[in-house]
């Protein structure tokens, strides 16, 4: 590896950082005291802080020369609504969150990025740093470019790293195109009428009117999207009745749908409702069709992504990093930045879960799961990727 010297003398001080986050997670949009040790840290180094942006985002400033050029590099810094179960020292201390995604990783390595930035200006241009608020499930890229991020601060592209477990420590994935599907859900009412099971005829079944609905739907999938087209379409929940003898008036069906691609959203979602409302009115119900899109795919642009394998490979050679990995179908809100800016994100391997002192719980180290942990050797390679892509954007000449 070519990491950035004076990175590694600060992996402590970072694993310091990261730890007190983790033991400290928010949730979305409560990201109080995280963005205060962010801006208390930018502000000890000299960088200049602007806070309030999504509610409690912070962005930082590192200018140098006279380029008008500039980029963004984001890290998230949200818990999820979880109960860790591990028992180390820097497990969390409120119930019921957790940092369980490694955002306490993303905001640790992107304070090391900046603190070397800072103290060296390698650079011609500015580096703007985007601590963002709210990925889980609350938008808060959105909330920050609806605030003004891209007006506030004009960028040229903006870049986004995340851990990613069963992924070699000291490797990185990456593909050009989509790279994350998006995220919707669904939330489907069939109205019948209710009456006593042992007559039938007398009510109309929404149960049974429900179950045709979820098998006509994976037709869509089978018979109706190109099959070169990659989708999800699954049914999570179903909801129905409250006791042995009784038909109920009401079924639901709730679940989500997951695609790289806007028109084969448009196509799901199309026919879902046509199938649901036509399907209902075969057997005399209605039906109440809600379907509600919140994260679009992340598609990474190809200009950007050759920069970030460039700056990748200079970190940890051509070798470790894969140019053409296998897409997700996760989704990430750091695709609505992408549909303003060029960019790219990319993925850091996190190792299988050795890294983890004892006090760990039995689970496997994977993403939402209350036995995770952050593989703390990752900080001074994310920083260290950080800080090679900026200068080999705003090099100078």
């Amino acid at each position: 590896m070519n990491l950035v010297e004076p990175i590694i003398a600060f992996q402590n001080a970072l694993q310091q950082i990261r730890r007190d986050l983790h033991a400290h997670p928010e949730l979305c949009y409560e990201e109080v005291r995280t963005a205060d040790v962010v801006a208390a840290r930018l502000t000890e180094w000299g960088i200049p802080v602007v806070r309030g942006l999504g509610l409690t985002g912070v962005v930082g400033i590192i200018q140098n020369g006279t380029s008008k050029r500039a980029i963004g590099l984001r890290a998230d810094m949200d818990a999820l609504p979880m109960q860790e179960i591990n028992h180390f020292d820097h497990a969390s201390r409120h119930p019921g969150k957790m940092h369980a995604c490694g955002h306490d990783g993303h905001t640790a390595m992107l304070l090391g990025a900046a603190h070397h930035l800072a103290k060296h200006r390698n650079f011609d241009g500015t580096v703007y740093l985007i601590f963002q608020p709210a990925e889980e499930g609350g938008g808060g890229a959105r909330r920050m470019m609806d605030d003004g991020l891209f007006a506030q601060f004009p960028m040229d592209a903006v870049y986004g790293m995340h851990n990613w477990p069963g992924m070699p420590m000291g490797s990185f994935g990456v593909v050009a195109g989509p790279m994350m599907a998006s995220s919707n859900e669904f939330r489907v009412v069939v109205k019948g009428k209710g009456c006593h099971a042992a007559q039938p005829h007398r009510g109309i079944d929404p149960v049974m009117v429900a179950v045709q609905i979820a098998q006509a739907w994976q037709t869509i999938m089978s018979r109706e999207k190109n099959p070169l087209d990659t989708a999800v379409l699954s049914i999570t929940q179903i909801h129905a009745g409250s006791a042995t003898n009784v038909i109920p008036d009401e079924a639901v069906l709730i679940g989500t749908v997951r695609t790289f691609t806007t028109p084969v959203l448009d196509l799901i979602e199309q026919r879902m409702g046509e199938i649901a409302r036509h399907c209902a009115a075969g057997f005399n119900a209605t039906v109440d069709f809600q379907f509600k899109r919140n994260y679009p795919p992340l598609v990474n642009h190809a200009r950007e992504t050759g920069y970030a394998v460039e700056a990748m490979s200079a970190v940890v050679g051509p070798d470790k990093v894969n140019a053409n990995t296998e897409p997700t179908m996760g989704a990430e809100d750091f695709a609505f930045m992408l549909q303003e800016k060029p960019g790219c994100y990319v993925f850091i391997g996190n190792g299988e879960g050795e890294h983890r002192a004892g006090g760990h719980g039995l689970g496997p180290c994977q993403l939402h799961n209350a036995s995770y942990d952050f593989n703390d050797n990752l900080l001074p390679i994310g920083a260290s990727y950080w800080v090679r892509l900026a200068e080999m954007r705003l090099a100078p000449g």
